[in-house]
């Protein structure tokens, strides 16, 4: 299992660099550059778009500048924003805590309701609360999120009960400890209810197939014929199984922290990542958006790489030290 490991752990790096050096040519290949917008302003003096230009190695050949900028990276400097003009460090620490708390709370409300609910309506298929449930998991994977954080602001200008709006309250800095806690729990009710029912939605669809087609297979009856308890052989033998594609999606989601909430953030009015990356590659912010491919695609391999491991505790079966020995 270490051996493995560290092989993954191994093969990032490369892979990292491969990735960030494409994102760097695609950007470099894409029609006109950050300053483009500034040479076509009148109040700006092409003097000191050049010397802007040269203060960022703009002239420099574009492998020089990754190299550059990679080297930076790896003394933990990610560059400063072109739009800005501060490092991207400060600009996107702030708001990455804001998508962080908003992504992690939809996962939970999307994981610990659609996993039950998916078990609940396969062992009762058919039933009255199964055509209900699938009724409303089609309706939330049908219903787009920007129209639902529409209706929900709508909901909260007319009750009063949630903020219409923001990540907190204008008097944010005066709360103490506790009240900013409730304030931020505040501000995220109606976000993580938005980002988190079209996923809920499909998730309870794909655990409720899980179930039902383990509930067919012969471990299962071979369970049930020892006269186990049925709760026993739910939760001991069938979920364990059943959860094996959810572990391995996990991985995945991990990877759209970051830029899965761009569309909600923009809508609701979030100071979050997502609505500073869509502005960064409209403006061509080269430093800014580089910054987010590297931490997207860090998230990713390494959401990856925890999926796996947590399988060989799910399910016992997959052995990765066997597979090294294999090798």
């Amino acid at each position: 299992m270490l051996a493995y490991v560290l092989r993954r752990l191994a093969t990032m790096g490369p892979l990292l660099v491969g990735i960030t050096f494409l994102a760097f040519l695609v950007i470099e290949l894409a029609p006109g550059d950050f300053f483009s917008t500034l040479e076509m302003d009148p109040s700006i003096s092409p003097e000191m778009v050049r010397e802007m230009k040269e203060a960022f190695g703009y002239g420099d050949p574009l492998v020089v500048r990754y190299v550059r900028w990679l080297s930076r990276v790896v003394q933990g400097d990610f560059g400063v924003s072109l739009a800005y003009r501060v490092p991207v460090a400060e600009l996107v620490g702030p708001r990455l805590f804001n998508t962080f708390l908003l992504s992690f709370s939809s996962m939970v409300f999307t994981w610990s309701l659609a996993i039950p609910i998916g078990i609940l309506v396969a062992l009762w298929p058919n039933s009255a609360w199964d055509r209900l449930l699938s009724f409303l998991a089609f309706f939330g994977m049908s219903i787009p999120n920007f129209f639902l954080a529409f209706l929900l602001m709508y909901f909260a200008l007319q009750t009063g009960w949630f903020p219409v709006g923001g990540s907190t309250s204008l008097d944010y800095d005066l709360l103490s400890p506790a009240q900013k806690i409730l304030d931020r729990i505040h501000h995220l009710v109606l976000p993580t209810i938005v980002l988190g029912t079209s996923g809920m939605a499909g998730l309870m669809r794909l655990m409720r197939a899980n179930v039902l087609e383990l509930l067919q297979s012969d471990f299962v009856r071979t369970a049930r014929a020892k006269g186990l308890p049925e709760r026993v052989v739910i939760l001991k033998h069938l979920l364990r199984n059943a959860l094996n594609p959810f572990v391995t999606l996990a991985g995945y989601e991990l990877g759209t922290l970051l830029g899965g909430s761009a569309l909600v953030e923009a809508v609701m009015n979030l100071q979050g990542l997502g609505t500073l990356m869509l502005d960064a590659v409209r403006s061509l912010d080269q430093y800014l958006v580089m910054a987010s491919v590297l931490m997207g695609s860090a998230l990713l391999l390494v959401g990856n790489l925890l999926a796996d491991l947590l399988l060989t505790v799910v399910d016992p079966r997959i052995d990765f030290s066997r597979l090294e020995a294999v090798k």
